[in-house]
Order: structure tokens, then sequence, then C-alpha cells
């Protein structure tokens, strides 16, 4: 199914239920930047639009049956020329894999035009950098995580983390100006962020190795400063810390 507005942007929705299909089509279509407009009850249908016709962007909800949207999601990551993905949810649990697919945005329901044109303008920038190799490269390289601030969902680019400290099965992202809970595990920020930097000190803790000031003995054990924060280095982690920071220097020495 296709509508049109003048503009530019081809744009495909899919959502299994259809009260939240038409509440986000109708948005969208409301849009000026939307020139076309598709929607799909499901992957299937969605991917027989995406066969058909290109496509820029895929606001996509995540619970589906059958193939869910974050499989989707993986699929389209495979294409060529990949659209740029929105995930459009009533639930949080998704945002942490949302940001290993690259998701543009992720937007909570009920939906808000407001909110969907702050999506729009995303996709819009994502599609300048992908014109531009040298740009794209580095969105690769420092890819973002959805946080919640304000009401919405916003999404934060990876170094902007200066530490990360474990909150149960959440964690705590702080940065220079202040920090987000996020639903994830300190485990799995440690095993996808490990090549980025980052660095395990402690069980709650986990640190961008660049931004370590200062390794200082105290009374009960070993601290790092990073910022003005001063945080514990557990003893299985000293050593693994000591070593790090000594190759970082050498490194930094030859060059």
């Amino acid at each position: 199914m296709t509508g049109g507005a003048p503009g530019f942007l081809r744009v495909l929705a899919v959502d299994d239920e259809p009260p939240a299909l038409d509440e986000l089509a109708y948005h969208l279509r409301a849009d000026p930047r939307v020139a076309r407009l598709h929607t799909a009850a499901d992957a299937t249908e969605a991917l027989r639009v995406l066969r058909d016709d290109d496509v820029d962007v895929v606001f996509l909800d995540i619970r589906m049956p059958g193939l869910d949207g974050m499989e989707l999601a993986r699929v389209l990551r495979r294409f060529a020329r990949p659209p740029a993905i929105v995930f459009v949810t009533a639930y949080d649990d998704g945002a942490v894999d949302a940001f290993d697919v690259g998701a543009t945005d992720y937007v909570r329901k009920p939906v808000r035009a407001e909110r969907l044109a702050e999506s729009l303008r995303r996709v819009i920038g994502s599609r300048v950098v992908a014109s531009h190799p040298a740009a794209l490269a580095r969105a690769e390289e420092d890819p973002t995580i959805p946080i919640e601030l304000a009401g919405s969902t916003r999404m934060l680019p990876r170094s902007a983390v200066r530490w990360v400290e474990a909150q149960g099965d959440y964690a705590r992202l702080h940065t220079a100006d202040g920090s987000h809970l996020v639903r994830v595990s300190l485990a799995t920020l440690a095993e996808r962020w490990g090549d980025a930097g980052f660095v395990r000190i402690h069980r709650s803790f986990l640190v961008q190795l660049r931004l370590i000031t200062e390794l200082r003995l105290v009374n009960s054990g070993y601290v790092v400063l990073v910022d003005a924060a001063e945080l514990p280095v557990s003893r299985r982690h000293t050593r693994e810390l000591k070593d790090r920071l000594v190759r970082a220097a050498k490194q930094d020495w030859s060059r």
C-alpha cells in the first residue's frame, strides 16, 4: 500500500497491529519530507516491498509474529544499500540490540508527530553521512547506544562514554556532562566495547583506558582516576590493567 506527499524520502512502515500501523502511517504521511510511503503488516510483506522498490528508511516494530523486527533489521543490514532503520516499539528491552544493528533511532510508542519528525531529521543526517565514505567510516568506528532522555530515546555516541558502572541488570553510562541508565549488563558492554579501548577494572566498573590519568595505591587497594572520579580496581584486574597502561604508554612514546 502506498501514499504520496511532496518530499524526497521513500519510507516503509512495518507493524503487525493495524491501529499502530495506521497511526504511524498517518504521522509519516503528514510530514512534507516523505515523498512515498509503503506499509507492511509483517516482515514477509516488508521484504516484498523492498524487493520491488528502493526505500530510504524503514520504521519497524520489533515484536511481530514470524520474523520479528530485530531479525528483519539484521537481514536489511546485509543489503548492498541498506535502508536506515528506526525501531518503533512499546518496549525498551530491544535498545541494546538496536544499537548492535546500527539503528538510526529508537522511538517508543505511543508515537508523537514531533518525535517522528526528529527521527526523520536523523535519517536525513545519516543519509548525508552515507554519501561521504570518510564520514561513514568514522560513524562505523563510533556506534551509538539508545538512552532515555527527557521522555524520549536518544542515540548516544560510544565515544562520549567515559566510564560505565554496573547497577544490577542495568549499566550507568557516565559522560562528561551527566550519566544515563541503560538496560544492558556491564558484562555485555565489556565484551562489545573491548576492541574500542574499554577495560574492565572491577566487577562493577568498565573504563575507557585512554582516559585514566592515574593509578593510585590506597589503603584498601588500587584506584584509578577518570576525570574527577576515583574508581576502585579489584585485585583480579590489577595486573592486567597495569600491563595495558604500560603498553598504551609505550605506544604513545613510539609515535
